[in-house]
């Protein structure tokens, strides 16, 4: 099996204040020091992307600094909107294209996820392009076609040089905050498809070396099962984020299951 580092990324969501944010990095930053082969995300507010910055610095922590969201402009009159240049001034390595939040909250559709993204690795940064299926797809049966149409649009005209910042995060919108978790064969059923529809876009070899990570309601309990499926590589974890102790476990079981796997 390709050696695929497990990424995992704490969403901390529209979540925490200045005093609470920064307990809660301090808290991932002090308990990451014993978990190895993993890299690591997170992704506070924007208010708070400087604040955070600075504690992962003054910690030594490895770990990277990550955005919720990014506008594919540059620069210029889109009020409210912030550009990858303006993250990357702020030090962050990461952003999430497409949260299913943004779908189907905010409504953005896969050719404006698509430009986000092709801005984002455009500019050198790593692209966690979100992807799943809701509830009602899902029991029509459509999950396969809802997950490999967004796949493939959103990574059109991304060439394949670009992929080594690439990370693919399936997340069912139907276990998002619901309690609810695909089962370990599950995730494994939609991640090979995942890793299928990029062997079509961009062959084999490329798409064995693309990450893919599963964001679920994941928990600690659970976590190692997940992460132990031949093509889960880590995890987008959202509420367990916000405990500094479980997001810590839930990062030592990747790596722990990473070292399982071979």
């Amino acid at each position: 099996m390709p050696d695929r580092k497990p990424f995992v990324g704490g969403n901390w969501k529209m979540n925490t204040n200045r005093t609470t944010g920064s307990d809660l990095a301090r808290g991932v930053a002090d308990g990451l020091v014993h978990v190895d082969g993993v890299d690591v995300a997170v992704f506070p507010p924007f208010p708070y992307l400087l604040t955070v910055r600075a504690i992962l610095r003054d910690r030594g922590s490895t770990a990277m600094l990550g955005a919720q969201d990014v506008y594919f402009q540059g620069d210029g009159a889109f009020t409210g909107e912030v550009s990858c240049a303006m993250l990357k001034d702020c030090g962050v390595q990461a952003v999430l294209c497409g949260h299913s939040e943004r779908r189907h909250t905010v409504g953005e559709r896969d050719e404006l996820v698509n430009k986000k993204l092709r801005a984002v690795v455009e500019a050198g940064l790593t692209g966690v392009l979100c992807v799943g299926e809701t509830l009602d797809e899902r029991t029509a049966g459509h999950q396969d076609i809802i997950v490999s149409r967004q796949v493939r649009t959103g990574l059109a005209d991304i060439p394949g040089a670009h992929t080594e910042r690439l990370i693919i995060a399936y997340e069912p919108v139907w276990a998002i905050g619901t309690g609810n978790t695909a089962t370990p064969d599950d995730a494994q059923v939609m991640h090979a498809m995942i890793r299928g529809a990029l062997v079509r876009q961009y062959g084999a070899e490329i798409a064995e070396r693309v990450r893919i990570i599963y964001g679920g309601s994941l928990k600690p309990d659970i976590a190692r099962s997940i992460f132990g499926q031949k093509d889960v590589d880590g995890g987008l974890v959202g509420g367990a984020s916000l405990n500094a102790a479980d997001f810590v476990s839930i990062c030592r079981a990747s790596g722990e299951a990473s070292k399982a796997k071979g």
